[in-house]
């Protein structure tokens, strides 16, 4: 039953013998040359300093995977980094990265930690609207061309420009949104992208590039101004970032 959540175990991974999946999950889901995985020796030291690597199983079979590795912001506050998520095609809309997200949260509540983070193509809207509507992320960041260039055939050969989504896990605005209540908003600003900017990408990837420096500017000059993410809405032809004053 490929694809049912109700069948979907998510467990925390920390055997040698479990790391070879992420690895193996890595080059499937992004198409990574060798050179840009990253290794079992990795995934291990993530386990060993402060970090977490979660997979979501079909049965025997891994579908997904995650992991954090620890930050320290100035000032001295932990936090986690949540450097990868990914699921397999044939597991999407199953519901398992929202699951996977919040194994995460729930693993760094019951150590103290307040915050996670992880960096997210702005592109990407389907992952926008689990990000900022979900999960409750807001967004403050924007970082062009992160990563540089990659071999991945999902990034179309664009820059790797990134926003990064804070997630303040236990303050009472991302446990009423978990818990599906509604959230006031004051939409200041509105960042749009079509709702067709996947293909877009494949199709015509210059016509991509102009639509992601544009709005990156956009991005820059408004959180520069103050404002953050705070709600992503979708309609049948648009994906649109909703920015307002945040302190």
């Amino acid at each position: 039953m490929a694809g049912s959540e109700k069948v979907i175990e998510i467990r925390q991974l920390s055997g040698l013998d479990e790391f070879p999946d992420v690895v193996r999950l890595q080059q499937a889901i992004w198409g990574f040359d060798d050179i840009e995985l990253l290794p079992l020796r990795f995934l291990v030291v993530v386990c060993k300093v402060g970090g977490h690597v979660f997979g979501a199983y079909d049965g025997a079979e891994m579908a997904g995977f995650c992991f954090a590795i620890p930050g320290i912001k100035p000032g001295g506050l932990p936090y986690l980094h949540s450097h990868m998520l990914g699921v397999l095609p044939e597991y999407h809309n199953a519901g398992i990265g929202r699951r996977l997200k919040l194994r995460q949260r729930d693993e760094a509540l019951l150590r103290g930690i307040g915050l996670i983070e992880w960096t997210f193509d702005p592109l990407e809207l389907k992952n926008a609207f689990l990000n900022v509507e979900k999960l409750g992320a807001i967004v403050r960041r924007y970082y062009p061309n992160q990563y540089g260039t990659t071999s991945s055939p999902l990034h179309g050969g664009l820059p790797t420009d990134r926003c990064i989504a804070e997630w303040w896990i236990g303050t009472p605005r991302v446990r009423s949104i978990l818990a599906g209540e509604a959230v006031a908003r004051n939409p200041q600003e509105r960042i749009s992208y079509s709702a067709d900017i996947a293909r877009i990408r494949t199709e015509d990837p210059a016509r991509a590039r102009e639509i992601q420096a544009a709005n990156a500017d956009r991005f820059l000059r408004a959180f520069e101004n103050g404002l953050a993410v705070t709600g992503f809405a979708r309609s049948q032809t648009e994906g649109t970032y909703l920015l307002e004053a945040w302190q």
